[in-house]
């Protein structure tokens, strides 16, 4: 593996703020979305709708359809396996037995276990600010759920299948700066994407056989599909593409605070002191990790 571009220790510029708050706000509404979804299908069939939209939406771009280079298939082919198909599959079955406040603290761990794969795979050390703000970053996470999780449903079993997601993740989000700054971020999503949605139509044609319809699961699906799979994962490759794997990761960490204003904003709820300190300390974590930083230094 190469070593990462200068770029990526660059500070966050405005437009990479906007995308950063574009996937945020995206992924921010998608396990809400997860849920209504499973309320009248079955959860192989939620996972494989929401690529088919994302494809169908994805291809709608002539850039998109751009072709890429036969070496790259092999990459985008695996990225599809480990960032969509398998975790997909491993969210949808996992919620069923585990509440969605349960599996998005979970989810919370993405950059941490970026950062570490990261580590590993370019054998650098990350600079002491990178690695505080992602810390403070999960801290806030962790605050910002707290709250909800008091009587949440949770089984081990469903725990262990979203921390396996989102140890795929942390390889999948390593994996897709390189294949971005090689070929776009449309071609590689739409592809990878392709890929994964061919995986999983056998299980999702089976889990038809099992599901009914309903308008609101169907329009929460496609919405799942559409905006959280199609543009939102363009986004974020973008993103990484620009700032490097771990620094980007840290979108993950704004998805609670995004639910927390939907639920205050559309429903009425009320919001714990201890959630406010959580979104100041995912703040912070986040200005932290996207101040310049010098390159890093080899663990050789």
């Amino acid at each position: 593996m190469s070593s990462a571009p200068a770029s990526h220790f660059e500070a966050f510029t405005p437009i990479d703020w906007a995308l950063l708050a574009a996937v945020a706000l995206m992924w921010g509404g998608s396990f809400l979305m997860i849920d209504l979804g499973l309320d009248a299908f079955h959860p192989a069939t939620v996972a494989w709708l929401r690529l088919t939209f994302g494809c169908a939406t994805l291809a709608c771009f002539p850039s998109a359809r751009r072709a890429v280079a036969a070496v790259e298939w092999r990459g985008i082919a695996l990225l599809g396996l480990v960032w969509m198909a398998g975790p997909f599959l491993l969210f949808t079955i996992a919620q069923q037995w585990i509440a969605s406040s349960m599996a998005g603290m979970i989810n919370g761990a993405a950059p941490l276990f970026t950062a570490a794969i990261g580590a590993l795979w370019y054998r650098r050390v990350p600079r002491s600010w990178q690695l505080a703000g992602l810390v403070i970053g999960f801290v806030g996470v962790l605050a910002i759920y707290g709250p909800a999780l008091d009587g949440a449903r949770a089984s081990a079993l469903g725990a262990a299948l979203i921390v396996l997601a989102t140890f795929f993740y942390g390889i999948a989000f390593n994996m897709t700066a390189q294949l971005q700054q090689r070929s776009g971020s449309l071609p590689v999503i739409l592809r990878a994407e392709l890929v994964a949605a061919a995986t999983l139509t056998p299980y999702g044609l089976y889990g038809l056989t099992l599901s009914r319809f309903e308008w609101s699961s169907a329009v929460a699906v496609f919405t799942l599909g559409a905006l959280c799979t199609g543009f939102a994962f363009a986004a974020f490759t973008t993103l990484v593409g620009r700032v490097g794997a771990a620094r980007g990761s840290v979108a993950v960490y704004f998805i609670p605070v995004v639910a927390v204003l939907l639920g205050v904003t559309f429903r009425g709820e009320v919001v714990a002191a201890v959630s406010i300190v959580g979104m100041v300390l995912v703040l912070l974590g986040a200005w932290l990790t996207s101040r310049r930083q010098s390159p890093v230094k080899s663990a050789d």
